[in-house]
């Protein structure tokens, strides 16, 4: 299944859309920069108009063009990146973007990052505590920026964030909409406009650099509850099994496992399978599907991996997953072929030995993986890896 991008990062230049779009990898969103528009099954979409140097209307044109299409596209938030120093036709931009995104929308503009030197104190904006005008950037030939105060230089109001109450904050911003300006000297000072764009809601559109994008990353990734993991076991290795009791002992797992018969015969199978599609939902966090005791070898493993992969890849089609957890080579494969995947992006353990990372290539590019030995790990080892998967987002720091 390909899931609408969640979020949106709409840029006026190429490199501004990939330092932002950074941002949300750190914090385990898939994200995909796209240099022309398409389909995407990334969570998080970013575009670049390349509007730095247009004249307004133009510039104005292309950003609404751009927010237009992604939010056909089913993005339910919007992220507007401009330069940390505000060169360009900004507050043409806003106005356009605004007036596409929703009728009560509200802009919180805030172009800090304090990490390279950017800060807005008193509705100022600075570059190494220097007004921004009396810097370089005031005789940039293709864009000057000739006012340091940012809602002079933008027509907008500006409000100070108390930081104690996200809802009064978000309340706050609304009330004085639809363009605000907020300070941030310091990555805290981000972190509670982070929390009043969240609590504003999805009117919200934030505007600013990668420094309130680093923040916002975090903070959307707690909005929504990650999709179920799929659990695919094909080993027979006792550790394993005593892995997968551990699974069902839990209530929020659902446990699929076919008789021999099922797998033995072609229309058994078929009709097996229709029933776990059928009964597959989003309310479970992990579902698993396990081959079952064989000991007198009468199933072909490779027949029965190469159904419970292909079952689990059908799952993923039909419904928004977070990823796979899989034990057992031959299941591993078998999966990884039936998604069409040309390769796994290692990205770290979960535990020792138990590797965690994301798909390459097909419709589930970027979603998470995890591969497992059946002889590895401890009892806990499939549930703790099929919350890794699920988690992942966020995570990071």
């Amino acid at each position: 299944m390909t899931a609408a991008p969640h979020v949106a990062v709409v840029a006026d230049d190429l490199t501004g859309a990939g330092d932002t779009a950074v941002q949300f990898v750190r914090s385990g969103w898939r994200t995909e920069l796209q240099l022309t528009a398409a389909e995407s099954a990334a969570e998080v979409v970013a575009v670049t108009t390349d509007s730095r140097a247009l004249p307004e209307d133009e510039a104005a044109a292309e950003a609404a063009e751009a927010v237009r299409r992604l939010r056909g596209a089913g993005v339910e938030r919007l992220y507007k990146k401009v330069d940390s120093t505000l060169r360009g036709p900004i507050r043409a931009e806003i106005d356009a973007v605004l007036a596409v995104w929703s009728t009560n929308a509200v802009a919180v503009v805030c172009p800090a990052f304090p990490a390279n030197g950017r800060t807005i104190r008193d509705g100022v904006l600075l570059v190494d505590g220097v007004e921004v005008h009396r810097t370089a950037v005031g005789r940039d030939p293709v864009t000057p920026v000739t006012e340091s105060r940012v809602p002079e230089l933008l027509g907008a109001r500006h409000v100070r964030l108390d930081g104690s109450d996200p809802a009064a904050d978000a309340a706050r911003l609304r009330a004085n909409g639809p363009v605000v300006v907020v300070d941030a000297e310091t990555d805290t000072d981000l972190d509670r406009v982070a929390a009043a764009v969240t609590a504003l809601g999805p009117d919200a559109v934030p505007v600013g650099s990668a420094g309130l994008a680093s923040r916002l990353a975090r903070t959307w990734a707690g909005e929504t509850a990650p999709a179920p993991a799929l659990v695919v076991v094909t080993s027979l290795h006792q550790n394993a099994r005593e892995q997968v009791a551990v699974l069902d002992a839990d209530e929020h797992t659902a446990i699929e496992q076919p008789a021999p018969e099922d797998l033995a015969d072609a229309g058994a199978w078929g009709s097996w399978r229709e029933g776990v599609l059928a009964r597959f939902g989003q309310d479970r966090p992990r579902t698993a599907l396990v081959a079952p005791e064989d000991r007198d070898g009468a199933l072909d493993p490779a027949a029965v991996a190469r159904r419970l992969g292909t079952l689990a890849a059908d799952l993923a089609a039909r419904h928004e997953v977070s990823g796979f957890v899989v034990t057992g080579g031959d299941g591993a494969r078998a999966l990884t072929t039936a998604l069409n995947a040309r390769a796994i992006t290692l990205t770290g353990e979960v535990a020792p030995g138990i590797p965690i990372g994301t798909l390459s290539g097909g419709p589930l590019h970027g979603r998470a993986i995890v591969t497992k030995a059946g002889g590895f790990g401890t009892p806990n080892a499939l549930l703790d890896a099929a919350q890794a998967v699920r988690h992942t987002k966020g995570s990071n720091t």
